[in-house]
C-alpha cells in the first residue's frame, strides 16, 4: 500500500486541502510577506482573522447568539478545573457522570475545588453500555453536571443528551465536536480540544452561556476565568496564534463541504461500514452495545495479545498507522474523525481480511 492513513486518537489527522492551504500561505500570508505566526496577534489582519473564525465556527455549529465562543489554551485537561472554579460557586458541590477513562480523569481534578457526587452510568458487563440518563430527579441541587460525550478510549459514545431538567449541564465534546448536529441550547458549558475534528493541538474551545459569566471564584486565575476572557477576545495573553489560524482554515473547510450535515452523513457510513464488517466477524471482536457505539473511536481486539501486537505491528507496514489500542484497554483502535476518508477505512477493512486469512 503506497497511500498511508493515520488512525491517530489525536492529534488526529486534517483535511490535506486545509494543510496545503496552510502550506502555500506558510511565507506569505495575507500578502504581508511574512507567516501567520509572526504577525501581532493584536494587529488587523489577525483581529480580522480571528473575528470571522468565530463566525463560521457559529454557523457550522449553530451557536445561539447568548453564548461565548472562547478560544483558550491548557487543553480538556484545563477546563477540568477551569469548570469548577468558574461554575461551582452557588451549592458548592457537583454531579459528575462517569462513562470511562476521561470522564473519571475530570471528576479526579473537580474534587480538588469542589465537592462531586460521582454517578456511574456504564454498565459493568463484558459488553459497555450507557445505562442512565435522566438525572432529572436530583441535578438541581448542583451547581452543574457534567459528562463526556465520547470515551475515547474505550469507544463509548453518548448521543442522547442527559436529561437534568433546569440544572446547568457541561459536556466535554473533545473526541466528538463538530461530527454531528446537536442542540447546544440544552447545555450550560460545551468544551473540547482541537486536536481531533477542529485543528492541531494547542487551542480549546469553550462555548459558555453568557448568564453562567461573572461567578467564578475570587482566586480563579485569570487564564482559567471566563469573563476576564471573554470581555479579552480570548487574549488575556499571547494566544496559540497558528493553532487558531488553522482552526479558521477548517472551519472554512467545513462549510464549503456541505456543513455539519455532510460531516454526520460520511461519518455515520464510515463507522457504520466497519460496524457491519465487524458484526459478522468473528476473528475480530468489538466490546460496545450498539446503541453507545462511537463513530469517531472504534475500537476492537482479537482476545489473544500477541496477535493483537502483530497486527499492529503488520498494519503500520502497510500504511495503517497509529491502530494500537490506549494502554489502558489494549487490542486496537481505528479513530476516524472527520479528516478520515472512507477509503482509509476500506482499507483497514482489506488489511483486517487479509490478516484474518493468514492468522485464524
Amino acid at each position: 500500500m503506497s497511500k498511508v492513513f493515520n488512525f491517530s486518537a489525536g492529534p488526529a489527522m486534517m483535511p490535506p486541502a486545509v494543510l496545503e492551504k496552510a502550506q502555500a500561505e506558510l511565507l506569505n500570508w495575507q500578502g504581508l510577506g511574512t507567516s501567520v505566526m509572526e504577525v501581532s496577534h493584536r494587529g488587523k489582519y489577525f483581529m480580522e482573522m480571528i473575528a470571522e473564525c468565530e463566525q463560521d465556527f457559529r454557523k457550522l455549529f449553530n451557536v445561539p447568539a447568548n453564548y461565548k465562543v472562547l478560544f483558550l489554551q491548557g487543553g480538556a485537561r484545563g477546563q477540568f478545573a477551569a469548570i469548577p472554579m468558574n461554575l461551582a460557586n452557588k451549592k458548592g458541590k457537583a454531579l459528575y457522570l462517569n462513562s470511562g477513562h476521561w470522564s473519571s480523569t475530570a471528576i479526579k481534578e473537580a474534587r480538588n475545588f469542589t465537592q462531586v457526587d460521582e454517578v456511574n452510568i456504564l454498565n459493568s458487563d463484558r459488553t459497555l453500555r450507557v445505562e442512565k440518563m435522566d438525572f432529572s430527579d436530583i441535578a438541581e441541587q448542583y451547581d452543574y453536571v457534567h459528562y463526556c460525550t465520547n470515551e475515547t478510549i474505550s469507544g463509548v459514545e453518548i448521543f442522547d443528551v442527559p436529561n437534568v431538567g433546569n440544572a446547568v449541564l457541561v459536556a466535554d465534546m473533545s473526541s466528538d465536536i463538530l461530527s454531528r448536529q446537536i442542540d447546544i441550547s440544552k447545555f450550560g458549558v460545551i468544551y473540547a480540544g482541537a486536536q481531533k475534528n477542529m485543528g492541531p493541538s494547542g487551542i480549546t474551545i469553550v462555548i459558555v452561556r453568557e448568564d453562567l459569566l461573572g461567578n467564578a471564584r475570587q482566586e480563579t486565575p485569570s487564564i482559567w476565568n471566563y469573563e476576564v476572557q471573554a470581555k479579552s477576545d480570548s487574549m488575556i495573553n499571547t494566544p496559540p496564534t497558528f493553532a487558531w489560524y488553522l482552526c479558521s482554515l477548517v472551519f472554512k473547510y467545513l462549510l464549503e463541504n456541505g456543513g455539519l450535515a455532510a460531516v454526520e452523513k460520511r461519518n455515520l457510513a464510515k463507522a457504520e461500514l466497519l460496524y457491519a464488517f465487524l458484526d459478522q466477524n468473528s476473528f475480530y471482536k468489538n466490546y460496545v452495545a450498539a446503541e453507545n457505539r462511537s463513530i469517531m473511536n472504534i475500537t476492537f481486539t482479537i482476545d489473544n495479545d500477541e496477535l493483537n501486537a502483530k497486527f499492529v505491528a503488520e498494519a503500520t507496514a502497510a500504511g495503517l498507522q497509529a491502530l494500537k489500542g490506549h494502554k489502558v484497554l489494549g487490542g486496537m483502535r481505528a479513530s476516524i474523525y472527520n479528516a478520515m476518508p472512507i477509503e482509509g477505512v476500506e482499507a483497514l477493512i482489506e488489511f483486517m481480511k487479509k490478516f484474518e486469512a493468514e492468522n485464524a
